[in-house]
């Protein structure tokens, strides 16, 4: 039998010897645990970087062991620091680094001290947080911009970083690389090299908010998850697995946001009180800021022919820059066949179209490297680098080019006019007078087309990512609608090579007050492809763009459209540098509705779209006209 004093006897021992106290058993966790970090192949460090008006930024700063008078490459990030420097548990610094914003085989290889900041106000950062917060001036009455913070940042670091040999380059993707092109205002001296990919830079011209006037509705995900809180953990919410679906059952993109709260958000309230392009999109621009500041510090710009968020923005800062570096001396261009980002990722093919190598691997090691090797690590070989290094789509190849465009607008090689003809055909012959003098579609507000096959999955990079390739998308279901005109020319001869940015040039009337035009331009693929059978009669967008057409005569000021009167719509289409091969042929689609990427146009004019009634919403009757002194053509940048 068990002695009934044994447990008396045992508590009494172990709070005699201190082990079990009046509160119990003592926890286990230890007041301060220290890792036991001797096998890592970095060390981590973690700093609250002061900035001049006391505000402090998180930063997370890796150091390869052993480093010794090694460069820094920076990045600094609404997206979370910890984020993008934690994504395994490893003691190895590649695993850790393998994802979003780095371009990890290439700072491996160099041994380089990456340093990644929350932006002021979001995650670890002290501050308040203001999307894409402007300069110091009129719409910034501060100290401070994300320039000022990123010399600030730099300033601090090559003071507290010992391993580092005082020289620092930044780079970033899409919102990061946005910051990277605001170091170059006013840069630190200690700022050696910029590697801006994808950035936004234009968000009424081009980039994430609006195209031509036209609202990008399904990025109010982003705006929502970016600014309900400081660290996220708002996920948007749908009423529908079809985002068709959904934003139709909304109505106009005021109300969606209505729906979800976004009335609280400081940048969702300042959009929507800003559809035009006034001064406050204006002071904003990028290229605008960086055209009136001297260039210092030795850029490679990156653009992807691809990309469906910033597609704008980089050929802008381009020709802004380049026109202070007329010899490439300081600036440069890469322009590959990628989506969004996509030259950090699996460049070997992209949505149906195959590449003979992975064009993302050969930018990263030709050119991404050798350049930070140029600037940061001193006695480095001098990058061979073109002015311009562009893909060429339709024959698989890189080209090295002395400037961008090669031919179009500005260049010595003028563009060529492809019209739409009746019959809905396309070809080089001016149209004459007589015959029909219009092709006619009814747009139906109440059934928009939608820019890519239903059910149509919110723009997202968790899960299956097929937002990034849509650019890719087979363009057959949308030519075969009838409220798309679809202009096709005869299978040609001989390859057509294009080197620029398309330019629309439609005359149109709508019979409503109010009206968006989409033009695409396509290569149709022959109706066999031998050694890929899924390509058989496929429609490649090569460019498309959207316009609205109360911006047709001043962009700052919306004006009604005239009822049935036939108007001249100009604007460019996105940069290609493709080739259109002999059998395939070229097919230029217009319509007006790209939904639910784009909000729908009423078609009746009201003063702000945004709060647009639903009876506002009605079809109008769409002409497009091809008669003489009614020509509508794209001007295509050929080259031989």
């Amino acid at each position: 039998m068990a002695n009934p004093r044994i447990p008396g006897l045992l508590a009494a021992l172990l709070v005699a010897g201190g082990i079990l106290g009046a509160q119990g058993l003592p926890s286990e966790i230890p007041a301060a645990f220290r890792p036991v970090t001797t096998q890592w192949e970095y060390t981590r460090r973690e700093a609250m970087i002061p900035m001049r008006d006391g505000v402090k930024l998180h930063t997370v700063i890796l150091v390869p062991r052993g480093a010794k008078d090694a460069p820094i490459l920076l990045t600094r990030t609404p997206y979370s620091a910890d984020k993008l420097t934690g994504h395994a548990d490893s003691a190895h610094l590649g695993p850790v680094l393998q994802g979003y914003d780095n371009a990890t085989d290439v700072i491996l290889a160099g041994g380089y001290i990456r340093v990644v900041q929350d932006v002021r106000g979001k995650y670890g950062s002290e501050g308040d947080y203001v999307m894409n917060r402007p300069f110091r001036g009129p719409l910034n009455p501060t100290t401070v911009d994300p320039s000022t913070d990123t010399w600030d940042t730099l300033d601090w670091l090559v003071k507290h970083v010992p391993e580092s040999n005082g020289r620092v380059g930044i780079l970033g993707i899409s919102y990061d690389g946005y910051l990277a092109l605001t170091a170059l205002v006013d840069p630190h001296p200690a700022l050696k090299v910029a590697v801006p990919m994808n950035p936004m830079v234009d968000g009424w011209r081009g980039d994430d908010w609006f195209h031509n006037g036209a609202f990008r509705q399904q990025n109010l995900s982003y705006i929502y998850e970016q600014e309900a809180a400081r660290a996220g953990g708002f996920g948007w919410w749908s009423t529908a697995y079809d985002d068709y679906e959904a934003f139709l059952a909304a109505g106009s993109a005021g109300d969606m946001a209505r729906s979800h709260g976004m009335d609280q958000l400081g940048f969702w309230r300042k959009v929507s009180a800003h559809p035009a392009y006034d001064s406050f999109w204006q002071q904003q621009a990028m290229d605008r800021i960086l055209a009136a500041q001297p260039l210092k510090v030795p850029v490679l710009l990156v653009h992807s022919l691809y990309d469906a968020e910033d597609i704008y923005g980089a050929l802008a800062v381009w020709k802004a820059l380049h026109a202070k570096d007329p010899s490439g001396r300081m600036v440069h261009l890469v322009m590959g066949p990628w989506c969004h980002g996509g030259g950090i990722q699996d460049g070997s093919g992209l949505g149906p179209l195959r590449f003979s190598q992975d064009t993302a691997r050969v930018f990263r090691w030709d050119m991404l490297k050798p350049f930070l090797d140029q600037y940061l690590k001193p006695g480095s070989p001098a990058a061979d680098l073109a002015p311009v290094t562009a893909f060429e789509t339709g024959t698989d190849r890189w080209e090295r080019l002395a400037t961008w465009p090669r031919a179009g607008a500005g260049t010595t090689i003028p563009a060529t006019r492809f019209y739409l003809e009746p019959g809905l055909k396309v070809g080089k012959t001016p149209p004459e007078a007589g015959g029909t003098a219009f092709d006619a579609y009814v747009s139906d507000p109440a059934k928009p087309v939608p820019y890519r096959a239903r059910p149509v999955m919110p723009i997202g990079y968790e899960g299956v990512r097929t937002w990034p390739r849509w650019l890719t998308d087979d363009q057959r279901e949308a030519s075969g609608r009838t409220d798309v005109l679809a202009y096709v020319s005869e299978p040609l001869t001989a390859p057509l090579r294009i080197a620029g940015n398309p330019v629309a040039n439609l005359v149109a009337s709508t019979s409503g007050t109010d009206s968006d035009w989409v033009v695409k331009v396509i290569d149709v693929y022959p109706p066999e492809v031998a050694d890929q059978p899924a390509l058989g009669g496929y429609q490649l967008m090569v460019s498309a763009d959207i316009f609205r057409g109360r911006y047709r005569e001043n962009p700052a000021e919306p004006k009604a459209l005239v009822p049935d009167e036939p108007l001249t719509y100009r604007f460019a289409l996105p940069a290609a540098n493709h080739v259109f091969l002999p059998g395939h042929r070229v097919m230029v689609q217009v319509q007006s509705s790209w939904f639910p990427l784009y909000d729908r146009n009423p078609q009746t004019f009201v003063p702000n779209i945004f709060f647009a009634k639903p009876g506002d919403y009605r079809p109008a009757t769409q002409r497009v006209w091809h008669t003489a002194g009614k020509e509508s053509f794209v001007e295509l940048p050929v080259v031989k």
